[in-house]
């Protein structure tokens, strides 16, 4: 035979082959339906178990659904004044201000109005972080506003001033203490 008949008939053999394979597959497809169709129909008990295991997670479902809505709930009650403290912040900064700059005594008319506006925003949830000063920069309480020339070894990477007071609303920084940290 010559090369050119040769390399037809392999190609014949080829195509033969293939679709030979795609018979036995569709075959063996159309079996595996008919094993399905044939399938007894479940029990009772089977039923039932599977009934069950959906109520059960169902049930489950709720139960957190339940759960993080009471969480959410509790969250939004600590954090519903929020907007309201930060409202009042500059309103106290400008209080303690004029105070110093007045050199008011505690019996004075200003001093009063400030502590009792104190008092009742820290029964509200919100407290005064306490003075950085001497500590080392914590980010997740202060913001390093700038840093200038330590005036010891020991000051250095140390809060040096504080420009404006930080608050915690509920554990939460409402606003990070602005500090100056020596360098």
């Amino acid at each position: 035979m010559s090369k050119k008949k040769k390399q037809k008939q392999e190609i014949a053999d080829k195509t033969m082959n293939s679709e030979e394979v795609k018979t036995e597959e569709t075959v063996n497809s159309q079996e595996e339906i008919k094993e399905e169709k044939v399938k007894t129909p479940l029990t009772t008990e089977e039923l039932l178990v599977i009934e069950k295991d959906k109520n059960l997670r169902l049930f489950a479902e709720f139960d957190n659904f339940r759960r993080r809505t009471a969480k959410e709930r509790i969250e939004l009650y600590s954090t519903a004044n929020q907007d309201m403290m930060t409202a009042l912040l500059p309103i106290l900064d400008n209080f303690e201000r004029s105070i110093k700059a007045n050199k008011y005594t505690d019996e004075d008319g200003p001093v009063l109005i400030y502590k009792q506006l104190k008092t009742e925003l820290e029964k509200k949830g919100l407290k005064e972080i306490e003075s950085p000063i001497g500590n080392v920069l914590d980010t997740d309480f202060h913001e390093a506003i700038t840093n200038i020339p330590a005036p010891s070894k020991k000051e250095k990477g140390k809060i040096i001033d504080v420009i404006e007071k930080g608050y915690l609303l509920a554990d939460k920084v409402l606003r990070y203490a602005k500090v100056v940290v020596g360098n």
